[in-house]
């Protein structure tokens, strides 16, 4: 053993050599800049005030609540059959970038955390306007004609609903939402790293540090409907898919086909009239109205409820048209561009009063709709730049909307109980 000694000796020292010889021979990376410019030559440093400051940097920091969702090449679209003629998500071919997506819905407890910290944050220098902009509706619950008073005053706020889907919430409350959880998750990650706010630039987190993470952010419909059908695992040898999905799972039941909980539903939807929840004793889907955020299987992203439970808003502005004026290459639609609003207009004119629409003179028959928006001519439309997409089922629709495909708009700052929402984020530093 004595002899062998030298000899494990001089492979250590020679491994160590070459490790060394091909580290400096190597070509710079993100994670090993190495210590001089190859541009310049001059030297990088660890502290910007000796100079061009190079941070340390290892990979993207894990962001709580966000599942990885590896881009690629997908057919988009609606594969359920277009029963009420809208065909507006004809299949086309995209790509999309990676990213990663919450794992759940954002809950009750999710948005309580939030109000209060606006009520210690901004109380003192909005006098609390902040605060009450991001109060839910929780008027969505009540109905004329429905008893469900009790979720008025105890859905949001009672510790029994505090992992359920917060709803009442608009788009423009998610949105900002969103920007609220990115300041807050990076100034606890600066904490962390040992930096004051004064070393951060004024309170502003900057993202050369290296160890914040991107914007939290409303997915693109594309992401949503990519992420919903995770069709990762159902690829063959090289670039093949063994079948497209028309729900988060496989086959064309509603019910789970494996193991212990054979015959469960695999959603919380409305299975037709009057039925959302089955009958005592054997509840179909077990909840009347929203669920538990992380119950049901989760699809193959490892993501919860992307078919039922509440629909979830995204980022998209809808158009009935989008799928023909998308790029093929992280595809949004974000405004009038290439397709005005201005052109979807209906056939009725309006009369004296705001709410009451005179139709057609072949039917003289008067009719009363909200009216949305309202052009010089006169005309109406639904469709505005404030038109937002939701997509999913949720409690309260049948399964016709858990198609990941399907999609429906509603007003920015519009709410109701049905829909709530998730966050999605870039994979930074990545070309896939």
């Amino acid at each position: 053993m004595n002899r062998l000694k030298p000899f494990f000796i001089a492979c250590g020292v020679s491994v160590l050599v070459s490790s060394c010889f091909l580290k400096k021979s190597g070509n710079p990376t993100a994670q090993d800049p190495g210590a001089v410019s190859t541009a310049t030559g001059l030297k990088y440093y660890r502290d910007k005030a000796e100079g061009f400051a190079v941070t340390p940097y290892h990979s993207q920091p894990d962001a709580p609540n966000m599942r990885y969702i590896e881009g690629g090449r997908v057919v988009l679209g609606s594969f359920e059959e277009d029963i009420l003629g809208y065909h507006d998500n004809i299949e086309r071919t995209v790509s999309v970038a990676s990213f990663y997506m919450d794992e759940t819905e954002i809950a009750n407890i999710h948005w309580l955390e939030y109000l209060y910290h606006l009520t210690t944050d901004s109380t003192k220098v909005d006098g609390g306007k902040a605060y009450k902009k991001a109060l839910p509706d929780t008027l969505v619950w009540r109905s004329r004609l429905a008893f469900n008073d009790p979720y008025v005053d105890y859905y949001l706020r009672y510790p029994g609903f505090r992992y359920f889907p917060v709803v009442g919430v608009s788009w423009k409350q998610a949105d900002t939402y969103s920007k609220w959880r990115t300041a807050a998750v990076n100034a606890d990650l600066a904490e962390k790293a040992g930096e004051t706010p004064s070393q951060q630039g004024g309170g502003r987190v900057p993202i050369e540090n290296g160890y914040t993470i991107p914007n939290y952010r409303l997915p693109t419909e594309a992401e949503w409907e990519y992420a919903a059908t995770a069709l990762i695992s159902t690829q063959w040898l090289d670039e093949m898919q063994t079948h497209q999905r028309l729900y988060p799972w496989d086959g064309h039941a509603l019910r789970n086909p494996y193991g212990k909980q054979m015959g469960s539903f695999l959603a919380n939807f409305k299975r037709g009239r009057g039925d959302y929840g089955g009958i005592a004793g054997h509840l179909n889907d077990g909840a009347l109205i929203t669920a538990y955020i992380y119950d049901f299987p989760p699809n193959d992203y490892g993501l919860y409820n992307m078919a039922g439970n509440v629909s979830e808003w995204v980022m998209d502005v809808y158009r009935p048209l989008s799928h023909q004026d998308f790029d093929d290459l992280n595809p949004i639609r974000r405004d009038d561009f290439l397709d005005s609003h201005g052109s979807y207009r209906s056939r009725w004119s309006k009369s004296s009063k705001d709410t009451t629409i005179t139709a057609p003179e072949k039917d003289p028959q008067k009719m009363k709709i909200d009216v949305y928006t309202k052009n010089p001519q006169g005309f109406i439309s639904l469709i505005s730049d404030k038109s937002r997409v939701y997509k999913g089922g949720s409690w309260k629709d049948v399964a016709y909307w858990m198609s990941p495909g399907t999609r429906r708009f509603l007003e920015e700052d519009s709410a109701t109980a049905t829909i709530g929402f998730r966050c999605a984020m870039i994979r930074a530093g990545s070309n896939f």
